[in-house]
């Protein structure tokens, strides 16, 4: 018997975070993801419009397009894990000030471990149900 990727997908999310946090470490994380999105997509759009192309354009897009699914706390936990690749990519080639990258990435790497709280598309999803009966 196979299991449908849907329902799968949804006993992964599950077991991966066993409650979506609500309240204030809620609110804590709708900020930090809020935050990291902002500043991905912000970065990305600057280096889109900047007049010299260069090979790190590939990172800052990837970045600003994860920034995008965090801010909506779509796919969390794959979409910090990216992130924060994508941002050590970024330091490590050394074209700028490695200090934000960190930054980045460290925030995306906390998202994927702490996962996106009760407001975002994940909990929606994924999160608990109550069954009336």
């Amino acid at each position: 018997m196979q299991i449908p990727y849907d329902l799968w997908l949804e006993v992964f999310l599950q077991r991966l975070f066993s409650t979506f946090a609500n309240g204030w470490p809620g609110v804590g994380l709708l900020v930090q993801r809020l935050l990291a999105a902002t500043m991905l997509i912000r970065f990305g759009i600057i280096q889109v419009t900047a007049t010299s192309a260069s090979t790190s354009t590939v990172p800052q897009i990837i970045g600003a397009c994860a920034g995008i699914f965090l801010l909506l706390g779509l796919g969390t936990p794959v979409v910090g894990a990216l992130i924060a690749l994508v941002e050590v990519w970024t330091a490590l080639s050394g074209v700028s000030d490695p200090w934000i990258p960190l930054v980045l990435a460290t925030l995306g790497g906390t998202a994927a471990m702490i996962g996106p709280g009760a407001w975002s598309i994940d909990a929606r999803l994924f999160g608990r149900k109550h069954i009336e009966t």
